[in-house]
């Protein structure tokens, strides 16, 4: 069969077959071009990202003179010097103590309750849920700093101001929100079947949720868990209106109030600054790939 070129002459079989080749060969090179444009963007927008933290991280090793003198440059001596100062003189050790002591029980107790009621309204049918379900979202519907005030006053009706418990009751609140319906989500995929065979086989929803959702559900658990320990160990707002007290004050809030007494001092303000941030991206590293499962997975199917 003739075959023509695009200008309407007549093709040799030769010709015909090499047609088909460059074109190939023309559409894998635009599918590299695209692939070195798309690494090259992202690892602008990488620098950009991570630009700002590799400086302050290389400023806690500096001297004061290094910064004037450059501050994108290696420190002379690679010294602890200025973490150290920081961690004792400037009181971060109480700061990351009550940071650890905030964090913990709202990760631990969010997750818990999360999953009971992510279950209930994923896959049990109960009078009310449709009225109740919207209750839960609230807490992700209202900013925090709407409802700021109320909540002081109704810690300081119960003597909880100045107290560990005044951070970390509003944050399981505010955490529940979320985790209702992120785990939801997740259950509300689960095959009806899966669930109904475990009932004929005897089990009660108690053993049906942690003996076999709650396994397939590790990814989304954890990447909840990850949410929860990033939101409360960077929560400024709550801790600055409920707490006074220099030994209870989270290292954010710490950082700050250690910012206006150093100011002048440069390394020992990107060392604070590093200590708070180390901790979250230390988290993440570590986590990233169940972070990343639980968000491709069920969770937000």
């Amino acid at each position: 069969m003739a075959q023509f070129n695009e200008a309407g002459e007549y093709l040799t079989r030769q010709q015909a077959g090499a047609a088909p080749v460059a074109s190939q060969g023309r559409d894998r090179l635009r599918a590299n071009l695209r692939t070195v444009l798309t690494y090259v963007i992202l690892t602008i927008f990488l620098l950009v990202a991570i630009g700002p933290l590799l400086i302050i991280a290389l400023a806690a090793f500096k001297t004061s003179d290094e910064i004037a003198g450059n501050i994108f440059g290696l420190p002379a001596v690679w010294s602890l010097a200025n973490f150290a100062e920081a961690w004792s003189q400037a009181r971060f050790d109480a700061y990351f103590r009550s940071s650890v002591i905030v964090v913990v029980p709202v990760v631990i107790v969010s997750c818990f309750l999360s999953i009971l009621t992510g279950f209930a309204f994923g896959q049990m049918r109960f009078a009310g849920s449709a009225v109740l379900f919207p209750l839960f979202l609230i807490g992700i519907m209202v900013p925090g700093e709407a409802v700021i005030i109320p909540i002081y006053y109704n810690l300081r009706q119960m003597n909880l101001i100045d107290t560990y418990w005044a951070m970390i009751l509003p944050d399981i609140a505010f955490s529940v929100s979320f985790g209702t319906l992120w785990m939801r989500g997740f259950f509300s995929t689960v095959p009806r079947e899966l669930v109904d065979a475990a009932t004929v086989d005897g089990s009660t929803s108690w053993q049906t949720l942690w003996r076999i959702l709650v396994p397939n559900a590790i990814p989304a658990v954890l990447t909840m868990g990850i949410l929860f320990f990033i939101w409360t160990w960077n929560d400024f707002l709550l801790p600055l209106v409920v707490v006074s007290r220099d030994d209870l004050r989270t290292l954010p809030l710490g950082l700050t109030f250690f910012q206006g007494r150093y100011s002048s001092d440069l390394p020992l303000l990107a060392a604070g600054a590093t200590m708070v941030a180390l901790p979250t991206i230390v988290v993440y590293v570590l986590m990233q790939r169940h972070f990343i499962r639980g968000l491709t997975s069920g969770a937000v199917k």
